[in-house]
C-alpha cells in the first residue's frame, strides 16, 4: 500500500476510535462556547452553505481578525485553515535558488511547501538547553543571505512551547530586512502565551502573520485561518490562493462568533489548560527517566523527554493508542531530535488528562514490550 493510503487509513482509524482522547494534534476539544454552536446551527438552518463566500472572507470577519491583532493599516485574508495560509505565502515567494530558513524543530508542512517550490530549507537547531531551546538573533543572522526568501518563525514554537519577547521579534525583523527576506510569523498559538508580540505590530514592512481558529477555538475540522499584513504584501500572495472561491461559510460564521466571546472563552480554556499541564507534569515527576525540557509551555501542549527512560517515542505512541489515547512522536516535528521526545496536547477535557495520567504507568510497561510499530504520522 502506498504511503499516501497508509497515512489516510491511519487517521481514519483514529477518527473511528470510540471515545478517543485526542492529545497529540494540539487541537482544542473543550466543549464549544454556546455562541459558536448557535452560529453554526443558524448558518446551516439558513442554508448559507449553498453559496460561495467572498474570496477574501466576509468583511465582518476580516475586520474582526484585524481588530483582534490590534493593528492599523493592515488587511486580512481568510483561508481554509492556517496551513493553507502558509502554503499561499510559501508558494508566492519560494523558487529554485532561494532559501527558506526556520528552526529545528518547527512545523513540518511549510518546509514541505518550500521544497516543492524548489527552495532549499535551512533548519537551525534549537533543541538544546545551551540556547534555552530558542532561536537567537545571532544564530539566525549566521544562516541568512541574499538568497533567503522567507524566515519562518513558529511562535510559540510547536512543539517546544517557547516564545519570543518583542525585542527579539524586532531583531528577527531587522535581519529579514537586511537580506530582503519576508518574516513569516506563525502566530497559531499566541493566545496561549503569557506575552506575545506579533511581528506586524513592530515590523509591518517585512512581515506577514498567520493565524488559525483550530487551536484556541476548536474549529480544526471546519478549516479556517487567516493571513494578516499590509495590503501590498497580501496582494503579492493572494494570486497563489487555492481557495479562490472562499473559505467555508459555516466555519467563518463560527470564527466570527468565537472572536465576539474570545475574552471569556479563553479565560476558561486557559484555566483548564493550565490544570491539565500541572496534572501531567506531576504524573511524570513520579516516574524515572522522563523530564519536561520547557516549563511552563507557552503553547497548549507539553514536550516530554524520553531518552533516559530507554523508550522509543513511537513505542509510547503505540502503547497509548491501545489505551484509547492519541499522542505524538517527536519525529513528526524533527528528524534530528525526534527520537528524544513525545508531545502531549492539553486543551482537552479534564477527564482526558486524568485518563492519560491513569494509564501512564501501564503504557510505559507496554511500550517496553513493543519492538515493531506501524507507520506513524
Amino acid at each position: 500500500m502506498s504511503d499516501m493510503l497508509v497515512r489516510n487509513r491511519y487517521f481514519d482509524d483514529l477518527f473511528a476510535t470510540p471515545d478517543l482522547a485526542w492529545m497529540g494534534q494540539n487541537t482544542n476539544h473543550i466543549p464549544a462556547h454556546p455562541a459558536v454552536i448557535e452560529a453554526i446551527t443558524a448558518s446551516v438552518a439558513a442554508l448559507e452553505f449553498n453559496a460561495y463566500a467572498p474570496p477574501l472572507g466576509f468583511e465582518s470577519l476580516r475586520k474582526a481578525i484585524i481588530a483582534d491583532f490590534g493593528v492599523d493599516g493592515v488587511e486580512a485574508i481568510v483561508t481554509e485553515g492556517g496551513v493553507n495560509a502558509l502554503a499561499m505565502v510559501t508558494r508566492a515567494h519560494c523558487r529554485p535558488g532561494t532559501t527558506f530558513v526556520t528552526t529545528d524543530p518547527t512545523w513540518k508542512w511549510p518546509c514541505q511547501f518550500a521544497e516543492q517550490m524548489g527552495a532549499e530549507v535551512i533548519r537551525i537547531p534549537i533543541y538544546d538547553p545551551a540556547c534555552n531551546y530558542r532561536l537567537t538573533p545571532e544564530a539566525l543572522a549566521a544562516h541568512v543571505d541574499e538568497r533567503t526568501a522567507i524566515i519562518y518563525l513558529v511562535d510559540p514554537n510547536n512543539p517546544l512551547g517557547i516564545t519570543y519577547p518583542g525585542e527579539e521579534i524586532e531583531a528577527f525583523a531587522e535581519i529579514a530586512r537586511s537580506c530582503g527576506a519576508l518574516l513569516v510569523h506563525d502566530c497559531t498559538y499566541r493566545d496561549f502565551a503569557s506575552d506575545h508580540t506579533p511581528a506586524i505590530t513592530v515590523a509591518p514592512d517585512v512581515s506577514i502573520v498567520s493565524m488559525s481558529f483550530s487551536k484556541w477555538l476548536g474549529l480544526a475540522g471546519l478549516r479556517v485561518g487567516a493571513l494578516v499584513a499590509r495590503q501590498e504584501l497580501l496582494e503579492a500572495v493572494a494570486p497563489y490562493a487555492s481557495g479562490v472561491l472562499g473559505s467555508s461559510v459555516i466555519a467563518q460564521r463560527a470564527a466570527e462568533a468565537g472572536l465576539r466571546v474570545k475574552r471569556d472563552w479563553m479565560a476558561s480554556v486557559l484555566a483548564i489548560d493550565a490544570a491539565n499541564k500541572a496534572m501531567i507534569r506531576g504524573a511524570f515527576a513520579k516516574l524515572p527517566g522522563f523530564s519536561l525540557p520547557v516549563w511552563p509551555s507557552q503553547g497548549n501542549f507539553l514536550v516530554i523527554e524520553t531518552t533516559e527512560s530507554g523508550l522509543r517515542p513511537e513505542a509510547l505512541v503505540a502503547a497509548f493508542s491501545r489505551e484509547g489515547v492519541m499522542i505524538r512522536q517527536g519525529s513528526y516535528h524533527t528528524e534530528t531530535f525526534g527520537d528524544r521526545f513525545i508531545k502531549v496536547s492539553t486543551t482537552v477535557p479534564k477527564a482526558w488528562a486524568e485518563k492519560f495520567c491513569a494509564v501512564l504507568p501501564k503504557a510505559i510497561e507496554t511500550a517496553r514490550t513493543i519492538n515493531d510499530v506501524q507507520s506513524q504520522f
